[in-house]
């Protein structure tokens, strides 16, 4: 498939293509997105993919651009796939997340695709999992998801990445209030944005207080220790230690196997959520009590694609 190799050779403009393929939903378009995804599968999987998440006004975008200019200066091919909210009303979205990171949209290490949510729940997009297939197929060593911000349903992008962080402000109300259960439980890392200027007292008594709360979690499975840090997009403060968080906690999930583990069952995740989406739930739950699933997701571990699957069923 000529644009699936145009993606592995690292053409930016053939990926664009391959997502806008991607997200299509014309009938005659589903079978060349699954030959893409297949062609690309084998070249995928040796990034760090990292979810960034929270409140709108948190100051996401700002600190992605920061954060991929930091890495594509060390020669780190950056790709941020950014999540913009679908309109209720007229089923459209902004995407202007090009406008917002123009200093890194126009970086030739990095490659920036916003696509709407398209009223998908869990702060992601429908064919993101398969986006993220692409962008490392295509060489990029860092994926940075942006989602869309809309609360505790953006917990399936833990789902997605291997870490996980949560952004959050300083002197928005009461700090314990702004702690929803769903996200912070999955959070390998939380970061007090805009701790600058008269803000910085306010986002130290934040981390602390944030912190002390994390005590009050069940350790994660993992046994990482989720980390707690400040930083200033604006004067490019704490983001490098932020990195350096990131980069120890996949070293320690690699040496322990867990991001191997991670991985399988994020696509079992997948698998189940996507047959049950096909088939409706009375279907699945058949085919869940039957003992289907084993042998699916055997054929999944084996390297079958999930789109495959569904057309065997």
């Amino acid at each position: 498939m000529k644009l699936a190799q145009q993606i592995i050779e690292g053409n930016r403009t053939a990926l664009g293509k391959g997502i806008t393929l991607l997200e299509s939903i014309l009938p005659e378009h589903e079978k060349q997105a699954q030959d893409l995804i297949t062609a690309c599968l084998l070249h995928s999987g040796k990034s760090i993919r990292i979810g960034v998440t929270g409140v709108p006004g948190v100051g996401k975008s700002t600190f992605i651009e920061v954060l991929g200019k930091l890495l594509t200066s060390q020669g780190k091919k950056v790709a941020v796939l950014a999540i913009d909210p679908t309109s209720e009303r007229t089923q459209g979205s902004i995407l202007g997340d090009k406008t917002r990171m123009h200093k890194l949209a126009a970086d030739k290490n990095a490659f920036i695709r916003p696509s709407p949510s398209s009223g998908t729940l869990g702060g992601v997009a429908n064919k993101t999992r398969e986006s993220i297939i692409l962008c490392e197929a295509a060489g990029f060593e860092i994926i940075l998801i942006e989602t869309v911000g809309v609360g505790q349903s953006e917990t399936n992008v833990s789902n997605l990445v291997d870490f996980f962080l949560l952004l959050l402000l300083a002197g928005a109300g009461d700090e314990l209030q702004g702690i929803k259960r769903g996200i912070m439980e999955l959070a390998d890392a939380l970061a007090i944005t805009k701790a600058d200027g008269d803000n910085i007292t306010n986002s130290k008594h934040s981390a602390l207080a944030y912190k002390r709360a994390l005590h009050l979690f069940p350790a994660l499975e993992n046994g990482w220790i989720p980390q707690v840090s400040t930083c200033s997009s604006l004067e490019d403060t704490g983001i490098a230690e932020i990195f350096e968080t990131i980069t120890k906690f996949d070293t320690q999930m690699i040496s322990s196997g867990w991001k191997i583990k991670n991985r399988k069952d994020q696509n079992n995740y997948w698998l189940h959520l996507a047959v049950k989406e096909e088939l409706g739930t009375k279907q699945y739950n058949s085919l869940l009590a039957e003992g289907k699933f084993k042998f699916l997701e055997k054929e999944l571990k084996e390297g079958k694609t999930i789109y495959q699957l569904l057309s065997n069923l």
